[in-house]
């Protein structure tokens, strides 16, 4: 791997700006991703406090909270894995109130937690109009601009895998990364989940990469109810592992598959699940079409505002699009993704813009350079298409 210098995140910037408007701010994201990184650099260049409460030692520093707050006015408080302390957040309602009425009203905590929707319904219930959000994703292809594609999308965008010495450091270090969710992090948010059952349901969704969710068949394969099983993907898109997304809805025309399909949102930790340890074993593995279209929807969604809406079209017959962006303002993309660096669009893929009614058809393929096709489809590259961020311009022939 080519890359040995600190690679900056687009979170920062994220979380800069909403810390000059909003009292406190709240960053999620699976472990590892960079969270405390990201903290860390504000402490440093703005000055600040930064607690991990997942060390005993900095969880006794808040006995008494608002004294901790009190001799820390002014200065920017990071409270790391903040899920641990549920009841921290009472405190920091007062402690917020009481500064926003001596006119202070920005700027106050970053909290950092792991677990998403768990975190966003403690803060959403005691710190309404007080937090504001954001989500930090694996890294993508604008932030690792000196990594090769297929670097990324084989090793996944973990900082540590990404920038590991060689293929072997890098598929041990997404092994441990499994086995630390397994053995300490998932049994210590409190679900009893057996590690065994856990450890062969990800591995399936893994195998089943972009493929409708169907919760009989797992739950057949496993022994489980599939209500059971609906569970278990639930703590997975919470833990920020799993993307669920969901079938368009919208048709009034077509018979449509109601599943929503399920991703790894990191293409390495699947590839880690499945064993494929080199960029040549996954190319001639089953899961490289699944794995590919994953890492694409992750790097397309990740630069996208919050408000875009997307979701996957098929119908009954077979017509499909990979991935359906509702822009706002009545705007849609619809996009297939091959890996393939010449691609040929299926009828299946006519028939469903003909439902859908696109603004714009675009095929994300596997090669470096974008180009138009027939009937007004555009043929574009990764880098291209996240290279402009929020849905704009057409791309250039």
């Amino acid at each position: 791997m080519v890359m040995t210098k600190m690679i900056p995140r687009e979170a920062s910037a994220r979380v800069a700006h909403l810390l000059g408007r909003a009292p406190a701010v709240v960053l999620t994201g699976p472990r590892q991703v960079g969270k405390t990184t990201v903290a860390l650099e504000f402490v440093r260049e703005h000055g600040g406090a930064y607690l991990d409460l997942e060390d005993p030692r900095d969880r006794a520093k808040l006995a008494d909270v608002h004294k901790y707050c009190e001799r820390n006015a002014g200065r920017l408080v990071v409270l790391d894995e903040i899920h641990r302390t549920p009841g921290l957040f009472e405190p920091l309602r007062g402690i917020v109130d009481q500064r926003r009425r001596e006119g202070r009203r920005a700027g106050h905590f970053l909290l950092l937690g792991s677990a998403s929707i768990d975190l966003l319904r403690q803060t959403g219930e005691t710190l309404a109009g007080r937090v504001a959000y954001c989500e930090m994703q694996p890294l993508n292809v604008r932030e690792a601009v000196d990594a090769d594609v297929d670097d990324l999308w084989q090793r996944g965008g973990m900082p540590d895998s990404l920038l590991a010495g060689d293929e072997a450091d890098s598929f041990e270090w997404r092994f441990d990364f499994i086995r630390t969710y397994l053995d300490r992090d998932i049994p210590a948010l409190g679900p009893r989940i057996p590690r065994e059952t856990l450890r062969r349901f990800w591995t399936m969704l893994a195998h089943d990469q972009g493929r409708p969710f169907n919760a009989s068949v797992l739950a057949r394969s496993l022994g489980l109810s599939g209500r059971t099983v609906g569970r278990y993907l639930d703590l997975m898109v919470d833990l920020l592992l799993v993307r669920r997304l969901p079938s368009w809805r919208r048709s009034a025309r077509k018979r449509l598959v109601k599943a929503p399909r399920a991703y790894l949102r990191d293409s390495g930790v699947c590839h880690a699940l499945l064993g494929i340890d080199s960029y040549d074993a996954l190319l001639g593995h089953p899961v490289a079409g699944g794995s590919w279209e994953g890492f694409v929807i992750e790097n397309i969604l990740s630069g996208l505002p919050a408000h875009v809406a997307s979701s996957y079209y098929r119908s009954t017959g077979g017509a499909e699009i990979d991935l359906v962006l509702e822009l706002g303002g009545g705007r849609i993309w619809a996009i297939e993704i091959m890996r393939s660096s010449a691609p040929k669009v299926s009828r299946g893929f006519h028939i469903a813009c003909d439902d859908v009614g696109p603004d714009r058809r675009l095929v994300v393929h596997g090669g470096d350079e974008s180009f138009p096709m027939r009937e007004g489809i555009e043929a574009v590259s990764l880098r291209d298409l996240c290279a402009h961020r929020a849905p704009l311009a057409p791309f250039s022939a």
